[in-house]
């Protein structure tokens, strides 16, 4: 029954005889704009039998019941994989099919699904909706502020079973154990190349085909990765986030701040195989380098 319902409301385009009036939705009939002026209402009526959220709406406690039965009744016809909503179906099967119908406005670059379109639009716009509580730092991405709130926790409840590193993300963690593997299941249509992350292949992607999504809002400059226009724009506001701990010196950059801590420790890693001489910076030890002729 309630698989009907969604179909039903799938086609509210065609009639659009029962509008809401306090937005702009429209139902194909009253029993789903009951339902809909629920939210507006505040009220949640609805109690889930299991736990104790409430809804405004039976669809979404329906959803919500699945969540502890794990009923999932809208299974892929091309592979194994069910879903508990038909548009988790409706997203899964643009994998298969590769569709991808939300363009971005800004650029050419193309969506599978709209929660994704508008992550990337923040790219071209710069809003950063998602506040740390703990200090001025904003994300464009609740993951990215998800992984900034670790540096103030020091939480990182994901330990590598064969090595000593643990990470604030499940993600991360999945990624790192491919160093161990070895396994690259990501590969380039264009080249062959594999990649042991779905990141990395996005970005060697833009490389192929010259995207670059994102822009520096100061001048005209582009670029493939989002870190270095982060460095970029710390040329035009002058910050300098990295703070050297035995002195007063902060820099834009984090290689520059560990090059500089070596004037503390006083490490050179750059040994040279020729002669006993080391260096602090690697330019350096290029230099010393091509004082040899072979």
């Amino acid at each position: 029954m309630e698989h009907n319902a969604e179909l039903d409301h799938s086609i509210i385009i065609v009639g659009k005889s029962h509008q809401c009036n306090q937005c702009v939705e429209a139902f194909s009939n009253d029993i789903q704009l009951i339902d809909h002026r629920m939210l507006h209402t505040g009220n949640k009526p609805h109690q889930c039998t299991h736990c104790d959220k409430t809804f405004s709406r039976s669809s979404d406690l329906v959803y919500h019941i699945r969540t502890h039965t794990g009923e999932k009744p809208y299974p892929c016809r091309l592979c194994n994989q069910a879903f508990s909503r038909s548009n988790y179906l409706k997203e899964h099967m643009r994998k298969h099919t590769g569709e991808k119908p939300y363009k971005c406005s800004f650029c050419d670059q193309t969506f599978a699904k709209a929660s994704i379109l508008q992550s990337h639009k923040r790219t071209h716009t710069g809003e950063k909706p998602y506040e740390c509580v703990h200090c001025d730092k904003a994300f464009s991405q609740a993951s990215g502020l998800r992984s900034h709130l670790t540096t103030h926790t020091g939480e990182k409840p994901y330990p590598c079973s064969q090595c000593d590193k643990s990470f604030s993300q499940k993600c991360a963690l999945t990624e790192h154990i491919m160093t161990h593997t070895g396994e690259k299941p990501y590969t380039c249509n264009l080249c062959g190349k594999v990649f042991s992350r779905m990141s990395s292949l996005r970005t060697h992607t833009r490389r192929h085909n010259g995207v670059k999504p994102y822009i520096c809002k100061y001048c005209d400059k582009a670029f493939v990765v989002n870190s270095v226009l982060v460095s970029h724009l710390r040329r035009h506001t002058g910050d300098k986030p990295y703070q050297c701990t035995q002195c007063d010196n902060a820099f834009s950059h984090k290689s520059t701040l560990t090059n500089h801590q070596r004037t503390h420790t006083g490490e050179k890693p750059y040994q040279c195989n020729r002669c006993d001489k080391a260096f602090l910076q690697l330019a350096h030890f290029i230099n010393h380098q091509r004082t040899y002729t072979d």
